[in-house]
């Protein structure tokens, strides 16, 4: 069987843009928005919230509900286009 391709589409893209941008507004490193991560019950290193920040590794939908709660926003603000800082 095939491997499936993890290419990342534009809606991936666009939520990893802003889960960094909130990220980094609320003054976060990414070692400290893994570890609010991991401390709800969905393990996450600083490695791999750096790759989906990248778009380098998919954000799937239980990363972004839980990502979505350490960043105290609905889930559906990460879906959303982005704010410049």
């Amino acid at each position: 069987m095939a491997a499936r391709s993890l290419e990342i589409g534009a809606e991936g893209i666009r939520a990893a843009r802003t889960i960094e941008i909130l990220r980094t507004e609320r003054g976060l490193a990414q070692r400290q928005l893994a570890d609010r991560v991991t401390a709800l019950g969905h393990p996450m290193s600083n490695t791999m919230l750096s790759r989906i920040e990248r778009a380098q590794r998919r954000c799937d939908v239980d990363d972004l509900v839980v990502i979505a709660e350490a960043l105290l926003v609905s889930p559906l603000v990460l879906l959303q286009e982005p704010r410049a800082l």
